[in-house]
């Protein structure tokens, strides 16, 4: 804390006289402060600012034992209202300090006022409002605290907050008057202009002011209204025209965007720090490796375009060189002939000129072009934290009607964001945007409950996104789409009867109840896309989409079912007829259809379905060899498994035995004698029916293993005559060679003879010396050597016969 004061006084403040109440007035700078340094200790101290409130809590103290909140110290107090109350002091002491940006009587009036409204916010915490009244506290005073970096810009903010604070609170404490509400009803709600306070906030590049927004908006979300959610959804709308968006974001000069957008860079480390704790400087790394060749393709387009030849500077110049009589005609090889000093310093000059002013208009498109693109990069990154606010309401107002308003907007950024460049910017802001919708939204198991007032606008929603799924080109897009279609079936068919967390899964007629879903019409387009996936030959559709609707709504299933058993023989291309057989199997393997179709409709589909699959395997006995219908007689067979397990099991009245003598007649193909999955699926078929497999005598092979070629070498290994050989040292002294005979038996390896020649040599005896006396070490040498140079011999014959070969 005493850091925090420290910063805070030297980047705004500066000694006049010395004070006791005043720590920081008692020493003084030795250099004053230059306009840059103090820039950098602002922007020091609201980082500062930043950790403290990001800091973890003591042990001990009265807020260790609440809900982790941000910005609060162990006491309960907040660290920025610490820094507010030091700041006060020192605007209440203009004798002793003087501010280096002095306010204004209105900006004076301003503080003076949010000091007070901190002061009522915390009254009012004491009564039991403690959420929301700290939530308030925190931008008031962060508002407050910037105050001092950029006074002029948060004026009117800062008045905006203070009335829209006011209205709440009466709001709250008892309703107005009819006259006073007649009134209010012409001016914007309090929740719209808050709204419009956080989307001025968040274009500001700052991380603490991201957070603190996040808060304000979670505690006025209940609060929320059609109007104030639309001026949300505005600037996310990729299709409007952003232009008021634009100007709120780029606000900068040059050199204030690329701080802005440094400080925004770290801001995302911060955050992905919060989220993975590992490998923040890593992401940072690429992100910087991308923005860098970003920038290289962008040179490098720009210098295509330099190339590219203008055709109005190439007329200016045509004009230039003719008015001084400087082109070459046909007749003159050269101009320069005809030219003298004068005129050539004249066509300098003018070619100069014209030369300069192309320059110039080069360097203004290219400044147009940095500049459009900082802009929509401020613009990503001003929407990325829009993003937020639709993440609170989402996880905090999932029951509110107001979330069916996020559908089609998320789509559309998804839609166009899949589109557009891909950039890395562009695929975090699709990225954030795809996992709010399809996972916080679509799956989320707290939904709205109460949309049967608006069954009819679903309904027709539901048609629409239904009819743009199927025109689709990309199946990752279109499950986007198809998610949404069953989010909508959810929330019209709203809470099952027995949707308990205790209670069993329902079963008989609450199987039956949808709510209010239009089962008829919901069923018509959910046939409409089923039979455009099984006969269009490039479908966005896929089988796990409908897997998913039959597994979601079993009464959707049972209508569907019959459609999809049609398909197995007249779907269009082989692919499409094997989807069939899964979707069937699929279908036909869940409990709560079976339940559904009981008795005789159950008995009536599987004849079907017995029909549909005798009927497909006739017609493709004949072209197993090919790898499409392979694959497709895979997924047949595991739906006849499957039904004839079903009709045994539960003692159906199926006539099967169509379908037996066709299995029965596909025995002697030729694919299926072959090991494999289509085999394996064929013979469990056949065990059901009472067929087994025919064993296979394995029969010895006639040649030994001994008699098989030598398998070839392994890779890495040294060939032969790479590999170091011992060879024996030719001798050089042929003296070694009469004295050996007499020492040694004549059988010796060569390799011994070279050993003892090399001891002969360290040992002979110097001029003079007896020559008896090495006689008796020979003989005692080579009585010693027999026995083991025998035992050496056996085992080394293959060797001696080598050597011997070689000599």
């Amino acid at each position: 804390m005493d850091v925090a004061r420290f910063v805070f006084f030297h980047a705004f403040f500066s000694t006049k006289k010395v004070s006791q109440d005043i720590k920081e007035t008692q020493q003084t700078l030795s250099v004053p402060l230059d306009d840059k340094t103090r820039g950098a200790l602002v922007n020091s101290f609201f980082g500062l600012l930043m950790s403290l409130h990001r800091a973890p809590l003591c042990d001990g103290g009265s807020a260790a034992s609440q809900k982790r909140v941000l910005g609060v110290r162990a006491d309960g107090a907040m660290w920025i209202d610490h820094m507010a109350q030091y700041a006060h002091v020192l605007l209440n002491h203009p004798k002793q300090v003087q501010t280096s940006q002095p306010f204004t009587p209105e900006q004076r009036q301003a503080w003076d006022g949010m000091m007070e409204s901190v002061t009522n916010l915390k009254k009012k915490a004491k009564k039991g409002l403690t959420a929301e009244s700290n939530a308030f506290q925190q931008l008031f005073l962060l508002i407050g605290m910037h105050l001092f970096k950029a006074p002029e810009e948060l004026l009117d903010t800062m008045k905006d907050l203070q009335t829209c604070v006011d209205k709440a609170q009466e709001k709250k404490a008892k309703k107005t008057k009819k006259k006073q509400a007649s009134e209010q009803e012409e001016e914007p709600e309090w929740v719209e202009v808050m709204v419009d306070i956080l989307l001025s906030l968040l274009s500001q590049p700052s991380r603490h002011i991201r957070l603190v927004c996040k808060t304000v908006f979670s505690s006025i979300c209940p609060h929320l209204n059609l109007a104030a959610l639309n001026a949300i959804l505005d600037v996310l709308n990729p299709d409007k025209d952003s232009e008021e968006n634009g100007a709120v974001v780029v606000t900068d000069d040059g050199t204030q965007t690329k701080k802005r957008k440094l400080e925004d860079e770290e801001e995302e480390d911060e955050e992905t720090e919060d989220e993975e704790s590992d490998g923040s400087e890593d992401d940072s790394e690429e992100e910087e490796s991308d923005d860098a060749e970003m920038l290289e393709d962008e040179e490098e387009e720009q210098m295509e375009e330099e190339e590219e030849v203008d055709q109005n500077f190439r007329s200016e110049l045509m004009k230039v060189l003719q008015k001084q009589n400087a082109l070459a005609t046909e007749e003159d090889a050269s101009s320069d002939e005809d030219l003298d000093d004068e005129e050539m310093m004249k066509l300098d000059k003018s070619l100069s000129a014209l030369f300069s002013e192309q320059k110039k208009k080069i360097q203004a498109k290219k400044d147009e072009k940095a500049k459009l693109q900082k802009e929509k990069n401020l613009m990503l990154d001003f929407k990325i934290k829009v993003l937020d606010l639709v993440e609170v309401l989402v996880n905090r107002q999932a029951t509110n009607p107001l979330v069916l308003s996020l559908v089609e907007p998320l789509l559309n950024v998804i839609d166009r964001e899949m589109n557009s460049s891909s950039d890395q910017q562009s695929q975090d802001f699709l990225r954030r945007a795809a996992d709010i919708f399809q996972n916080q939204l679509c799956r989320s198991k707290s939904y709205c409950r109460t949309a049967g007032d608006q069954q009819g606008e679903l309904h027709d929603l539901l048609e629409k996104l239904m009819s743009k799924c199927q025109k689709l080109s990309d199946s990752s897009l279109c499950l986007y789409y198809f998610s949404a279609c069953l989010y909508l079936v959810k929330l019209l068919r709203g809470a099952l009867p027995a949707d308990t967390k205790e209670a069993p899964k329902p079963a008989g007629k609450d199987l039956k109840v949808m709510g209010h879903v239009d089962v008829e019409r919901v069923t018509r387009v959910f046939r409409e896309a089923l039979v455009s996936f099984l006969s269009r030959r490039k479908s966005p559709l896929t089988s796990q989409m409908f897997t998913d609707l039959f597994n979601r709504f079993p009464v959707l299933c049972v209508d569907l079912l019959d459609t999809a058993v049609q398909h197995i023989t007249s779907g269009v291309r082989d692919h499409q007829q094997g989807q069939a057989c899964v979707l069937v199997l699929r279908g036909m393997q869940i409990k709560e259809v079976q339940q559904l179709l009981s008795g005789a409709k159950w008995t009536a589909l599987c004849q079907k379905v017995s029909e549909q699959l005798s009927g497909i395997l006739q017609t493709q006995a004949d072209q197993l060899e090919n790898k499409l219908v392979k694959e497709k007689m895979v997924k047949v067979l595991e739906l006849c498994q499957f039904l004839i397990k079903t009709v045994h099991l539960q003692k159906l009245s199926v006539d099967l035995d169509s379908l037996q003598t066709t299995l029965q007649s596909l025995t002697s193909t030729a694919p299926l004698k072959s090991t494999g999955k289509l085999e394996d699926t064929y013979w469990a078929v056949m065990k059901l029916l009472g067929v087994t497999k025919p064993k296979v005598d394995k029969t010895k092979p006639d040649t030994e293993p001994e008699q098989k070629p030598a398998l070839k070498k392994k890779k890495g290994f040294l060939p032969e005559t790479k590999k170091r050989i011992k060879r024996n040292k030719p001798v050089l002294e042929p003296a070694a060679d009469t004295t050996a005979p007499s020492n040694k038996p004549g059988a010796e390896k060569g390799q011994a003879k070279k050993k003892h020649d090399k001891k002969t040599k360290q040992k002979r005896p110097a001029k003079g010396a007896a020559a008896s006396e090495p006689s008796p070490a020979k003989k005692s040498k080579t009585q010693s050597d027999n026995k083991p140079a025998k035992k050496k011999k056996k085992k080394k014959k293959p060797k001696q016969t080598k050597e011997g070969g070689q000599v």
